[in-house]
């Protein structure tokens, strides 16, 4: 199974609360951004353009809890930034995990081996690593070489280490669905959990706009990653989610579904878009007009988004939501290889993309700092 039966139970009891209180927009995930800053500067990546004095600031462990509490989540994820930068990253995640929160770190894994040493296994905290595709392609993603094998060695000790490791793969346009699947084949191999894998999403502070995918381009490129599954692959992800990336399933974004809780405070709407902050969650979710978003508002910022966290929580939605979701997913868990010839005619025919040369983009200075964020600058980044 792709998660522990423990997992999978609390999450399902959760949603099942929900239904059955009636209450239509509930959040799935936390996630809780501590810092912004990074060793890396990736290209496709519109998270960390920021000014010094933002990407020198952190949440406390204390703002962390208080935001986990807020939002009443089973399971939190930590992206970035680069969480292990964080000087009391160890401090939270043991908090969270004394909480009894499942909890995905993500990481760059660049420094991961040096403080895996601060972390303790549990079956409340995965390390989710960020490996975009083979060595190749992940080193020109990150624009660093030698990211891969760095990366990969932080998962090899972390599994040698006794804890759960996942990852997370983005793909962009150009990316080559048969070096895909062979990526699959190299996690799977070295020991990994479950994969996670989705399109990239058009961020506007990006410093690459050429390369993200369209909708139709995504499925015709997630159909003939998918299809043909390898009983070896296990996903971290909604069976429903995977058949949306497919083109086989219809699914509506949820931009509620995913909360994201940062430096400046509950960011509307969702983990992609800044249209402000809120100074609590149930000012979020009752301050936000959350029929402006979503490919059906005719919102063009959202009109190629196929993205994880926005559409995974729908995916799961989906699932409890009726009879015949639960079906589908039980089908899709159980009998889902996908067996299509059509797609596999379309790995046959592929022609790979050549990206050009690395470009190594400089990342900002990781300065190590412990002064968190008063309420004052919290509230001028907001404005």
């Amino acid at each position: 199974m792709a998660v522990p039966v423990s997992q999978a139970w609390t999450v399902a009891s959760y949603v099942l609360k929900q239904k059955f209180t009636g209450r239509k927009k509930y959040p799935l995930v936390l996630m809780l951004e501590p810092l912004f800053r990074c060793n890396l500067a990736c290209a496709g990546c519109g998270k960390i353009q920021y000014p010094a004095h933002i990407l020198k600031a952190e949440l406390t462990p204390e703002q962390c809890f208080k935001a986990v509490e807020e939002c009443g989540t089973p399971m939190v994820a930590i992206p970035g930034g680069e969480p292990l930068l964080h000087p009391q990253m160890p401090e939270i995640v043991a908090g969270l995990v004394a909480r009894k929160k499942y909890v995905y770190m993500c990481t760059n894994a660049l420094l991961l081996k040096e403080k895996l040493h601060l972390f303790t296994p549990s079956k409340f905290l995965s390390f989710s690593v960020h490996v975009d595709g083979e060595k190749e392609h992940h080193d020109f993603s990150v624009c660093r070489e030698g990211g891969y094998d760095i990366a990969m060695e932080g998962v090899r000790e972390a599994v040698a280490a006794g804890f759960r490791v996942t990852t997370n793969t983005t793909l962009f346009d150009g990316a080559d669905p048969n070096s895909v699947r062979r990526h699959f084949d190299q996690l799977m191999d070295a020991g990994v959990e479950s994969m996670m894998v989705s399109p990239g999403y058009t961020y506007d502070k990006a410093p690459d706009q050429q390369h993200f995918l369209g909708r139709a381009k995504s499925r015709k490129m997630f159909r003939a990653i998918l299809s043909n599954r390898k009983k070896t692959w296990a996903f971290n992800a909604s069976p429903m989610f995977m058949e949306f990336l497919m083109g086989k399933k219809e699914l509506t974004c949820t931009p509620w579904g995913m909360p994201t809780y940062s430096i400046f405070g509950w960011q509307k709407p969702c983990y992609l878009l800044q249209d402000g902050y809120a100074d609590t969650f149930k000012e979020l979710m009752e301050a936000v007009e959350w029929s402006n978003y979503g490919t059906e508002s005719g919102n063009p910022r959202c009109a190629n988004c196929m993205v994880h966290s926005g559409y995974e929580a729908s995916g799961v939605n989906y699932t409890f939501g009726s009879l015949k979701g639960l079906l589908q997913t039980a089908k899709a868990m159980f009998m889902g290889s996908y067996t299509d010839p059509d797609a596999q005619d379309l790995l046959n025919k592929w022609e790979p993309t050549n990206h050009g040369p690395l470009v190594q983009i400089g990342a900002p200075q990781a300065v190590v700092v412990t002064t968190s964020v008063n309420d004052k600058m919290t509230s001028m980044a907001g404005d």
